[in-house]
């Protein structure tokens, strides 16, 4: 029987994003979003819990080893990464996150689940060093964007799509140009950061603080000139995130949308009717940029690449937002290259034509499938 260090060394040979462990099925991991079996034996359920059982072992000893001064032993581990606590928690029908990290190989981010009365796991790799803008082939605005003074930037795309590594990738950019106090509230961990011109902490939801509520709540207090929060999960955060953005911070977050005038839309939706008025100005005030991304499979070779659709505070996408116009965003974006904007399309044609992607992927990922055919076929 194999233990999860020998899946994520198959996982790392293969290229892979995420490992998926679970009862009745081969272990398997995700190569350019296929599902690929690793060993040809079906998991059975006592083999899920010795796998589920190691990444809690892991975990915990990657906490004692960041916290050895203040916690000498396991019985000081807190209850949120006690092994036994775990187990019980997913018995009860909890979903975890957990994070650690291998030395030398990898860092993981683990979700540990229940299904059908065993447990099992995907993980998520993640390498040992964030990736720079230049490496992700990732829009020069966003360079731009990460050095902004203040304001809201909003990484948004589908689960799956990258946004957590250009999140790291634009803080990591903050970290060799300028002198910042940079905070990062996220669950769990992902990418860790070494100090280099800007000071980064990085805290963890039920280990470093209590809840996103009163981590959000204190931020302000905490000197940030950075503040990059893992996920806009509730109104409470949104709300947080504005008030920080408008009072001289900038803040960096991500979403689950599909485009960027949707992101805008997402946003405004979450507060009640009453607020609406407020919150559009809040928003036209202070948000700088919307990268909404999507993960692209190469036309040669295996790999993908990022397709990013960028709205950046024109003066025209300000108003718009400000008026709740938000219907007309699109077409901002689309006539917005004086201000470094992108739509999906416009991003996919060019992919295309540089003979990146495929002419039936270029499809499959277009934001306005009618549209984008009519252009390539113009083309």
């Amino acid at each position: 029987m194999f233990n999860f260090l020998d899946l994520l060394e198959k996982a790392i040979e293969q290229r892979s994003s995420d490992v998926i462990i679970k009862a009745g099925a081969p272990a398997a991991v995700r190569v350019d979003n296929r599902i690929v079996p690793v060993f040809p034996d079906r998991l059975q359920p006592e083999d899920c819990q010795t796998l589920v059982l190691g990444i809690i072992d892991s975990a915990s000893r990657d906490y004692l080893l960041q916290h050895r001064p203040l916690t000498p032993d396991a019985d000081d581990l807190p209850e949120a990464l006690q092994p036994e606590r775990i187990i019980e928690r997913l018995q009860n029908g909890e979903e975890l996150d957990l994070s650690f990290t291998v030395p030398n190989l990898v860092r993981v981010r683990a979700n540990l689940f229940m299904q059908r009365s065993s447990p099992g796991a995907v993980l998520r790799i993640i390498p040992l060093r964030p990736w720079t803008l230049e490496q992700l082939r990732l829009p020069p605005v966003l360079r731009d964007l990460a050095l902004s003074p203040h304001g809201l930037v909003l990484v948004t795309g589908p689960t799956g799509s990258g946004k957590s590594t250009t999140i790291a990738a634009m803080v990591e950019h903050i970290n060799v140009s300028r002198q910042a106090n940079v905070i990062t509230i996220e669950d769990p961990i992902e990418y860790l950061f070494e100090d280099k011109r800007a000071y980064i902490s990085q805290r963890q939801v039920g280990t470093d603080t209590q809840s996103w509520g009163s981590a959000v709540r204190s931020v302000l207090r905490q000197s940030p000139d950075v503040i990059m929060i893992g996920e806009m999960r509730d109104l409470e955060t949104v709300r947080a995130a504005l008030q920080a953005a408008e009072v001289g911070h900038l803040v960096l977050s991500s979403l689950h949308t599909i485009s960027a005038a949707a992101t805008v839309d997402r946003v405004l939706n979450m507060f009640p009717t009453h607020e609406r008025a407020q919150v559009q100005m809040q928003l036209a005030t202070g948000l700088q940029g919307v990268i909404s991304q999507r993960l692209v499979p190469l036309a040669q070779g295996p790999g993908r690449i990022v397709a990013c659709e960028v709205m950046t505070a024109s003066p025209t996408v300000r108003k718009q937002i400000e008026e709740g116009q938000t219907s007309d965003l699109y077409n901002s974006i689309r006539e917005g290259h004086h201000f470094h904007m992108k739509t999906m399309n416009q991003q996919l044609e060019l992919m295309y034509n540089n003979k990146l992607i495929s002419y039936e992927i270029a499809l499959a990922y277009a934001g306005n499938y009618t549209e984008l055919k009519q252009t390539l076929r113009r083309n």
